[in-house]
């Protein structure tokens, strides 16, 4: 019989040998790492910024997003670490954190679901009631009340679950989880199995009672009520359902799967099916929503494209500038030829007399000294009637402020 103190290291035996395809795999989950990271992080900013979307509607939502950046950062690194790498195991104490946070991940997960499906409820059945119902304060103490019950949940009922007795170390999945660890137990485990239900049923069945009971009085308005209240219902509650399907899908099967035996199903499908429900509701639920809510969906495009031309001017700013400065120094350079050229005392201003030609358009008297440079490079632009031209016949202001202000003589 051995110890769980002497299992320092679990086994995870789902991966397989690769070849150099790990290297494709890794840039395939690291960019959906990616997206989902960005995709999330874009809505909070959206509605954290916007006091038009400070609704309970869009607090529920942000709560929702957070939830999504939580359990892919439980999941991602850890596997790309293990595609990585050549032998695929894990200490005891981060496999434990990992099944927390994965667990904690779907419980937030449905029970936010569960609250906005009540949120929908009330909007829709008690319109007129629905401000008062649904204050700040409340929104607040929900969304708190939604990730303390299910961290102090499996914070507590975790050290039931998981065997105090282990007598193996390999774990026939891609990442850790309660079941796998439970089937290395020495003893009997019905008592761990029967906590385990208990966690299941308070975390999943709980909120599905709520949002069945929810979508049962909300269908019934809709059959009893006008036109416009079916569409409003049916714009509100379609984003909400297609998230909720996603979910259920995904946490369906890896509850089949960690209690019964699938060997009959592929390897590669029970890896991705067994990953669904820790990828897909991250990728899915920010593009259904920023798509079908048309608040976000305005306010996400109007950003983009307000970067994009904000982007625009400030590169033709710089293209603007750097053409001055060419200009400039063009300029700059003849007058400092012509001075080197003819080496004597003060010139008088440039005329058709004289034996050095100037070039067309310069305007620049060759000078000695270099206070008298800057103050005739400063007018060295040509009116030619249709506006003021350098060399290359380019329309350029003045010479720049801060570079006449470097010059010898250009502060004064």
């Amino acid at each position: 019989m051995v110890n769980s103190t002497q299992v320092s290291f679990f086994t995870l035996s789902a991966y397989f040998d690769t070849g150099l395809f790990k290297y494709l795999y890794f840039m395939i989950i690291l960019s959906l790492y990616i997206l989902i990271i960005c995709s999330n992080l874009l809505l909070i900013v959206v509605i954290c910024m916007n006091r038009s979307l400070h609704e309970p509607m869009y607090m529920f939502l942000c709560s929702l997003f957070v939830n999504e950046l939580y359990g892919s950062s439980g999941l991602f690194p850890f596997l790309l670490t293990q595609i990585l790498s050549d032998i695929h195991t894990v200490s005891a104490s981060l496999c434990f954190l990992q099944i927390f946070c994965v667990y904690s991940y779907g419980g937030v997960e449905l029970l936010n679901l569960a609250v906005m499906s009540y949120d929908r409820y009330l909007a829709i059945c008690y319109p007129l009631q629905y401000n008062t119902r649904t204050s700040c304060n409340k929104v607040a103490i929900l969304i708190a009340l939604t990730w303390l019950l299910i961290f102090l949940l499996h914070f507590f009922t975790m050290p039931l679950i998981i065997p105090s007795q282990l007598c193996g170390d390999i774990i026939k999945k891609v990442y850790c989880d309660y079941h796998s660890i439970v089937k290395l137990a020495c003893y009997d485990t019905t008592m761990n199995n029967i906590y385990g239900l208990i966690v299941t049923a308070i975390s999943v069945f709980g909120p599905l009672t709520v949002i069945f009971y929810t979508y049962m009085r909300i269908l019934k308005v809709c059959f009893s009520g006008s036109k416009q209240t079916r569409q409003k219902a049916v714009s509100t509650c379609t984003p909400h359902l297609a998230s909720l399907i996603n979910f259920s899908f995904g946490a369906c099967f890896e509850i089949l799967q960690s209690r019964f035996n699938m060997n009959s199903v592929p390897n590669m499908l029970r890896i991705f099916l067994s990953l669904y429900f820790l990828t897909c509701p991250p990728l899915f639920n920010p593009v259904m929503y920023g798509l079908k809510l048309s608040k976000i969906f305005v306010i996400c495009k109007s950003l983009i494209t307000n970067s994009g031309v904000v982007t625009l001017h400030s590169m033709l700013a710089v293209l603007q500038l750097r053409k001055s400065f060419l200009v400039c120094g063009v300029q700059l350079g003849f007058a400092l030829r012509d001075h080197t050229a003819l080496n004597r005392g003060p010139l008088t201003p440039y005329s058709p007399s004289t034996s050095h030609i100037m070039p067309q358009g310069s305007g620049i008297a060759a000078t000695t000294g270099t206070g008298d440079l800057v103050a005739t490079a400063l007018n060295s632009c040509v009116n030619n009637g249709s506006g003021k031209h350098g060399p290359f016949r380019l329309n350029v202001p003045s010479l720049p402020r801060d570079l006449v202000k470097t010059l010898p003589g250009g502060g004064s």
